[in-house]
């Protein structure tokens, strides 16, 4: 379509998080969507350019966490066919993606946020909720909501790119920038915490006018599906988001020798990542261009505070922080350094708390706990709680209990200790744990050292103090340990367009998901220089 207009996105509004009272409307409905997929057996297939692909080397059950003798659905594990199919689709839709006007483009997923808002709000919610086992509200701000931000914000950052020319033509040139989607395709791998997450890492290239092969998490195909159904239902072209589920490592040895392999979109642990870096410089030689890589991984995320913090306060944002979502976020607090003179009531107040949390299946809205993600993370988790039960530098103050014979439940649990680099201080845990460190009043300055020391990674943390002079040191001294950092609040719950979200040392590329710094990694910049009066004469004048 050829236009003579230059078109401004609507400012963008995040998305307002629906409440779910009990006994409401909107509870009502989400509840009948439930029950209706539950009651489904859905075959759950992959999408090669447009088609919905129901065959595979295996046929996998999936099961909702906190009800595992229940089955939601199937899915068929992919073939190296199935990757070279996705690739090939990709490829081909290329050209009529890139040239498709920014603004059509845009107009896409500003249409699938409206529709996830609206029609689609209650499945994907019902998905998300009985797939990866969060309760409503977890899900509502993270399948919804993001995900509306994603879309609507990105869009709105998109046309500012677009907007950054160079700053000055001087007669008789004309200086202008080309904003290029990169030469090849995008490989988004996406993981089970966040629906909207593996939504945008597709998503955010694509609206840039490049093409992706999408491999999802297989603990969050139930709800990968619906995603693709909502860009369908969007007016997505074919082939231009192919959704495939062959195993990492299958998919990779194709993906990362292929000479049109563009970029890299990444979520998940820092093992992986590492892995895959590593892989793509062993390969570097083979692609027509250098792929960019972009990562967020792991976290082991920190709360400290001040002898000067308000005790509720502190134990509200560690309670919030450490266990909802059963503590599957990258952000969530894994790690507490807290003033032996605010201990007492700290302690207190959070085991308190923790005594009227309720925990079991989102289908009970009074539940703030489910499960863990799967019997894999639920051994593990076990594991690090035993070591403590054992550990004579440690102790567990609350919780501490697991069971797995109807879901994968893990009380929520808090390890203190003596020793600063307890294990559980140190490694990512992944799951509903937080261990604490007291320190001696006195001991401030070198406590926000062993924090800054401890974990190899940098994503989150928080400080809570009322004392000024505190708060300043704080934030100075724990400037590189943090992507994201929190004053007087919890270290989670980062919204789009407030707070862009990502870290750095261990914990990835830092490229901010949710901000224009994201969109800028998948596009390739061309500079335009046009002389309205080109030179008759070779001869500069210093020649005389």
């Amino acid at each position: 379509m050829l236009t003579d207009a230059t078109f401004k996105i609507p400012f963008p509004e995040n998305e307002p998080v629906h409440a779910y009272v009990p006994g409401g409307q909107e509870r009502k409905a989400l509840d009948e969507t439930l029950q209706a997929m539950k009651g489904e057996v859905m075959e759950l297939p992959a999408f090669i350019n447009g088609e919905r692909i129901f065959d595979g080397e295996e046929k996998v059950s999936v099961h909702p966490p906190h009800e595992h003798a229940h089955t939601l659905g199937h899915f068929y594990r992919g073939t190296k066919q199935h990757v070279n199919d996705a690739i090939d689709a990709a490829l081909s839709a290329k050209d009529a993606w890139a040239a498709t006007p920014w603004q059509d483009r845009a107009a896409v997923f500003l249409r699938a946020a409206d529709l996830l808002a609206g029609p689609f709000r209650h499945r994907m919610n019902a998905a998300t909720m009985l797939g990866q086992s969060k309760n409503v509200f977890q899900s509502e701000i993270d399948a919804v909501a993001e995900m509306c931000d994603f879309f609507r914000f990105n869009a709105y950052f998109l046309s500012q790119v677009y907007e950054e020319q160079p700053l000055h033509s001087p007669t008789p040139l004309w200086n202008r920038m080309d904003h290029r989607p990169l030469e090849g395709f995008v490989f988004a791998i996406t993981p089970f915490n966040f629906t909207s997450i593996a939504a945008n890492l597709c998503a955010a290239p694509v609206m840039c006018g490049n093409v992706c092969v999408w491999k999802p998490s297989e603990t969050q195909i139930y709800s990968a599906v619906v995603i693709m159904e909502l860009f369908e239902a969007a007016g997505l072209p074919k082939g231009v988001i192919n959704l495939i589920y062959t195993d990492g490592p299958v998919a990779g040895d194709i993906v990362f020798k292929h000479r049109d392999f563009a970029g890299l979109h990444f979520t998940g642990s820092t093992g992986v990542f590492q892995t895959l870096w590593k892989e793509i410089g062993e390969n570097i030689t083979k692609y027509r261009s250098y792929p960019r890589i972009v990562g967020e991984t792991g976290g082991k995320d920190f709360v400290v505070a001040h002898p000067t913090a308000f005790p509720d306060q502190v134990a509200v944002g560690l309670l919030r922080g450490a266990f909802e979502f059963q503590g599957q976020k990258c952000s969530a607090a894994s790690r507490a350094y807290l003033p032996s003179s605010l201990w007492p009531a700290i302690k207190e107040r959070l085991v308190a708390d923790m005594k009227t949390l309720k925990m079991g299946t989102v289908e009970d809205p009074a539940n703030f706990i489910n499960a863990v993600i799967d019997e894999r993370a639920f051994d593990k988790i076990a594991a690090f709680i035993d070591v403590a039960k054992k550990a004579s530098d440690a102790e567990i103050v609350a919780g501490g209990g697991y069971d797995k014979s109807v879901g994968y439940f893990i009380e929520p649990t808090v390890i203190l200790t003596t020793n600063p680099h307890f294990k559980t201080m140190e490694e990512e845990i992944f799951g509903p744990v937080l261990t604490i460190y007291v320190y001696e009043d006195a001991d401030w300055t070198e406590a926000l050292k062993l924090v800054d020391e401890t974990s190899p990674y940098a994503l989150t943390g928080a400080v809570f103090a009322t004392d000024r002079h505190a708060i300043i040191e704080a934030t100075d001294a724990l400037r590189n340990c943090a992507g994201n950092f929190y004053i007087n609040d919890k270290p989670t719950g980062a919204v789009v367009g407030q707070q862009p979200f990502g870290g750095a040392r261990g914990s990835g590329t830092n490229d901010k998901a949710g901000s224009i710094l994201n969109l800028l990694r998948w596009i390739s910049p061309r500079t335009i220089k046009e002389n309205f009066n080109p030179p008759t004469d070779y001869r500069y004048p210093f020649l005389g």
